[in-house]
């Protein structure tokens, strides 16, 4: 009775994502238009923090210094106190592709109490940037982002024609290692039901997000809403700025494959580490959000395949409906990713792994190890 009960709850929650969430799935919100061109290009400055990224920084910088932006573009890199060489190798990129002396290195200082190490390394570059001269946007990305030449002018170029005050990419994910094809789409299938870009996209909505690896965002805006450091010990600072932009002016969240990410996650404990580094963030820290995402993604993804395998009828109909309501709604999501269809059926088992990511996450947070990236514990309890 209990399991028929449960597996009827699952199905009412597929069939409102499928129909009721924004259509998230259908991957709609792409970079597939053709923006006008502005009768004058805006000054964009580009903002790359760097701890330790020898192995992608090249491929990252080399790309941004040839975009084939037609206005004012400055390149700020923050050398976060590597050890690696980081920014020896950013000069020999710059000596071979940056003739126009674009590339600015900054030596990151301390790291103060109170903020992230990859927002204090942006602060340092909007800094010095501005010191440059003036910006209009602020381009913020990952160290290990390449883009497709046409890029940013795409970028701006939408930003404009939308008027948006922010735009950003999930860029598409490295998916070559088995831990990756089993577990980085899901990654941004889940992202995606949680926000779903429509509703980001929608000014009347209040669904705000970004995915933090490419942001083009309004540099008056972001001097209005009190700069970076206002978010400056968000884990998930993507998303705190985005809602903290949208309250001024509309946002834009899309897909593309031509931003994309190079850093690897070869194994299944790097894929884990990557996602428990900002889970109970996600959830503010709370052990009764956590007892509620736990009982919610239970109740999602892990009750229709037992109750399609172990249950009466009617919760045997009602586990297989909400299992095969959930397949075929992955399957969008595995075609961009190049994986194959059937594998949609594997989501229950996916979603578990995310969970047991999630309750580490808690874990090392209550251990005082939360947020680990690059040699730090970054993650501070709200009291």
């Amino acid at each position: 009775m209990i399991l028929a009960i449960t597996a009827s709850i699952s199905l009412a929650i597929w069939c409102y994502l499928a129909i009721g969430r924004g259509g998230f799935w259908r991957l709609t919100e792409r970079d597939d238009s053709h923006p006008p061109a502005p009768e004058v290009w805006p000054r964009v400055a580009i903002v790359v923090p760097a701890r330790d990224e020898a192995e992608v920084i090249a491929k990252c910088l080399g790309s941004l210094l040839r975009q084939d932006y037609p206005g004012p573009c400055s390149v700020v890199l923050v050398d976060d106190n590597s050890t690696d060489g980081t920014a020896d190798i950013a000069r020999r990129v710059a000596a071979e592709c940056d003739p126009d002396n674009r590339l600015r290195i900054v030596t990151g200082r301390a790291l103060p109490t109170g903020w992230t190490g990859k927002l204090w390394a942006v602060s340092q570059g909007m800094a010095a940037a501005r010191s440059a001269g003036a910006v209009d946007y602020f381009l913020l990305s990952d160290a290990d982002i390449v883009y497709a030449p046409e890029m940013l002018r795409w970028l701006v170029a939408h930003t404009l024609a939308r008027q948006a005050l922010l735009t950003s990419f999930m860029v598409k994910l490295r998916c070559d290692s088995g831990a990756e094809r089993f577990l980085v789409p899901a990654f941004v299938f889940f992202f995606q039901m949680l926000y779903p870009f429509s509703w980001v996209n929608r000014r009347t909505s209040a669904v705000a997000a970004a995915a933090g690896g490419c942001v083009l965002v309004h540099a008056a805006t972001l001097q209005e809403i009190g700069g970076i450091e206002t978010i400056r010990d968000a884990l998930i600072d993507d998303c705190a700025l985005a809602g903290k932009v949208k309250a001024r002016g509309p946002i834009w969240l899309g897909l593309t494959d031509r931003v994309t990410s190079i850093r690897s996650y070869p194994n299944w404990s790097d894929v884990a580490q990557m996602v428990s580094r900002s889970a109970y963030a996600q959830l503010g820290y709370s052990p009764l959000r956590l007892t509620g995402a736990v009982a919610a993604m239970t109740l999602t993804f892990v009750v229709p395949p037992l109750a399609a395998l172990a249950g009466s009828p009617w919760a045997s109909f009602a586990g297989l409906t909400a299992w095969a309501i959930m397949a075929l709604l992955f399957v969008p999501m595995l075609r961009m990713y190049g994986i194959p269809r059937w594998r949609a059926v594997a989501l229950p088992a996916i979603a578990c792994s995310y969970l047991m990511f999630t309750l580490n996450s808690a874990w090392q947070s209550i251990r005082g190890k939360g947020g680990f990236w690059k040699g730090r514990f970054q993650a501070a309890r709200k009291r």
